[in-house]
């Protein structure tokens, strides 16, 4: 006798178990203009946070969703949107007085070069090889990153270093914090060369491993590191964009649309993370950060 009423019950909802169906592709796909904002806001919040731009989330995120798109294409939407979050975060940044525009337009211009070369090898380079290698290299430093011991990252005053090619620093934030720490301008350049080369190979935004890298090899202190990354992503991001442009990767109307509605998200997004940068430990943020770099590293080994 239940068992009309249950096969009522179903057919009852059969329209409504369609109507999800349909929703749930829908949101998979990410073509809907409220999931592409919402997925911004997302990535904007999170990645202005760790000073890591959100491409290590929107890589992995449109290779899931959009299995047609080709790697170029992917970078370049990828970059965007980076440049993006990462313009909207320095400005948050820069009321905060956190980052260090010495430092930030030198390795910034460093960058330059290794990021236009990075956007025409996009299309040469084999990936696969190229992605075992480097998910190795990441994953091996979030595990550094995870499990060194944290005794200068969260401190405003890192013991000052001396010799050739080393600039001191003494900056005072809007709160009236002070840092001070000195770092290998050398180094730092090498650093971002090969950093700039990187990002527009892996559309990441290099704020992932400039972030580390700043903190751990230069000594910046995290606060600074993290500003001064997003204050670099920008102008590195920027210059990759428009190489891209000028090869014609976004005049695809369907592209254009998937940016839009992103890049709305994201610029709210990266205020409010930068919000939260005041609020969050600098030992939360570097474990942060290595957790994100696995999350990448398992992505490219496992494809």
């Amino acid at each position: 006798m239940l068992m009309p009423g249950i096969n009522t019950v179903f057919t009852m909802l059969r329209p409504c178990r369609e109507y999800l169906a349909q929703l749930i592709i829908i949101f998979a796909q990410m073509d809907n203009a409220i999931v592409l904002l919402l997925a911004g806001f997302l990535i904007g919040t999170l990645g202005t946070l760790i000073g890591a731009g959100g491409g290590f989330l929107l890589v992995p995120l449109l290779l899931f969703t959009h299995r047609d798109m080709s790697p170029e294409l992917v970078t370049a939407v990828s970059l965007v949107i980076v440049a993006c979050n990462a313009i909207s975060g320095s400005m948050a940044y820069a009321r905060s007085g956190r980052i260090d525009y010495k430092a930030g337009i030198l390795f910034a211009a460093a960058t330059i070069p290794g990021s236009v070369l990075g956007v025409f090898v996009t299309k040469f380079i084999p990936v696969n090889a190229f992605n075992t290698v480097f998910g190795i290299i990441l994953v091996a430093l979030a595990a550094f990153l995870f499990f060194k011991k944290r005794n200068e990252t969260g401190s405003n005053a890192v013991p000052l270093s001396a010799g050739r090619g080393f600039t001191h620093r003494i900056l005072t934030d809007s709160g009236h914090v002070q840092y001070r720490y000195s770092y290998n301008k050398y180094r730092g350049m090498l650093i971002s060369v090969v950093v700039g080369f990187l990002s527009p190979l892996l559309g990441i935004g290099g704020g992932i491993i400039h972030v580390p890298a700043l903190v751990h090899w230069l000594k910046f202190p995290v606060y600074i590191a993290t500003a001064t990354s997003h204050f670099i992503l920008a102008i590195m991001a920027t210059v990759s964009v428009l190489v891209h442009a000028f090869q014609g990767n976004y005049n695809d109307p369907y592209v254009l649309h998937m940016i839009i509605w992103l890049a709305a998200g994201v610029i709210p997004g990266a205020q409010i993370g930068a919000m939260l940068s005041h609020r969050v430990k600098g030992d939360i943020i570097v474990r942060s950060l290595a957790v994100c770099l696995a999350l990448v590293g398992l992505r490219l080994l496992l494809g």
